[in-house]
């Protein structure tokens, strides 16, 4: 196993996974593709040597752990760890229940963390690895409607950009990924849930937007498969992006970020400067 790497990837039944799992088989590697429905992802992958399926379930640690130790025991190590799994919660945040929202961040906050914690031990062990989040440009710049979604994204930001200089000085990588629009499942009933309406204010709004995304469904500009060919050419870099803005919409979206961060520090940089202590 020492020519290859070996990838554990969340979500591979469906959507962006399936391409991220057969991108790295493909390039030689070995692959431990993950689901909450193993039969589902080996159907999307079919039969290879080199291709390990397991169950999990993101929001069990204990199937984390469980879906690490299958890999070690099969392919002796993890070298990537691709952090997929996903879903989404759309709505305007008064009419997306408490426990929507707590099952938005479950999945795509503490579900990456339940699986990098359980990864974490092998690659330390090894002294190498590569942990990938895909993140969004929701992780970059908030959106009406996306309330739930955003926040657990740029949560998954701050907690991998605060992970890197942690686990750096034993060889570990890390990496974010921020697709912008991709022609994936994210808006399919299967992975979107749309809060009930409850509260006229919102209810022209509610029904323009879940017209507009309905409507974009399937037609996004991104190519899954080339985001998932470009992040096993990343993998192999020494030193891979902390950040990888995934789209031209996704590259738009973060150069206006960091122009209107300037703007916004300048704005008020005489106010901001003279609030020290007289004494300081």
């Amino acid at each position: 196993m020492t020519d290859k790497k070996v990838w554990l990837v969340t979500g591979a039944g469906r959507g962006m996974g399936v391409d991220i799992a057969k991108a790295a088989l493909a390039a030689g590697d070995a692959v431990v593709a993950t689901g909450r429905n193993p039969e589902r992802v080996s159907s999307a992958l079919g039969a290879h040597d080199d291709l390990l399926v397991v169950k999990l379930d993101v929001t069990s640690l204990d199937d984390a752990k469980a879906a690490a130790h299958a890999a070690v025991d099969r392919f002796g190590r993890i070298d990537v760890l691709v952090n997929n799994a996903g879903n989404f919660y759309a709505g305007f945040f008064e009419e997306i229940s408490p426990e929507g929202f707590r099952a938005q961040v479950e999945t795509t906050l503490f579900g990456p963390m339940n699986v990098t914690r359980a990864v974490l031990p092998v690659m330390r062990a090894q002294r190498s690895g590569l942990v990938v989040a895909i993140s969004s440009t929701a992780g970059i710049v908030g959106q009406a409607f996306c309330t739930a979604y955003a926040a657990s994204k740029f949560g998954v930001e701050g907690w991998i950009e605060s992970l890197t200089p942690e686990v750096a000085p034993f060889g570990i990588r890390t990496m974010l990924v921020e697709p912008g629009f991709f022609r994936t499942e994210l808006l399919t009933p299967e992975s979107t849930n749309y809060a009930e309406p409850s509260i006229d204010d919102y209810a022209e709004r509610t029904e323009q937007t879940v017209a507009a995304w309905n409507g974009m469904n399937g037609k996004q500009g991104g190519d899954p498969a080339k985001l998932a060919n470009a992040l096993v050419q990343l993998a192999t870099q020494d030193e891979p992006p902390l950040r990888f803005a995934a789209g031209a919409d996704a590259i738009a979206t973060v150069e206006q970020k960091a122009k209107d961060l300037l703007t916004q520090a300048d704005a008020y940089r005489e106010l901001s400067s003279n609030l020290a202590h007289d004494d300081a």
